[in-house]
């Protein structure tokens, strides 16, 4: 599956219709990135906490992806999208089944 299929319609449409834009916070995130001092697979099931907090789904296929081939398990994957259930209250659950299809498919 390519990353495009992975990508919400909102961040496609960003990508098509505002390229210049796209360039500029595609480069901050890469250097954001290059910054933190976390190992790649904490900083993507931190980012998929973050994501379920907001919630944010669109975006879960694409970074579970992310998540996944930085060898993250699919538990960890449910302990990322469920660290935020006591500060957050159950919005985050939403993201549960949204964040392991993604997880489950090939």
């Amino acid at each position: 599956m390519s990353d495009k299929l992975l990508i919400s319609n909102a961040f496609q449409t960003f990508l098509t219709e505002a390229p210049e834009y796209h360039k500029v916070w595609m480069e901050t995130v890469q250097k954001w990135g290059a910054a933190s001092q976390l190992d790649r697979k904490t900083e993507t099931l931190s980012y998929l906490s973050v994501l379920a907090v907001l919630r944010l789904e669109g975006g879960l296929p694409f970074h579970v992806k992310q998540a996944k081939a930085a060898g993250a398990t699919r538990e960890e994957v449910i302990s990322a999208i469920l660290v935020g259930l006591p500060a957050a209250g159950n919005v985050v659950i939403q993201s549960l089944p949204i964040a392991l299809n993604a997880y489950d498919q090939d």
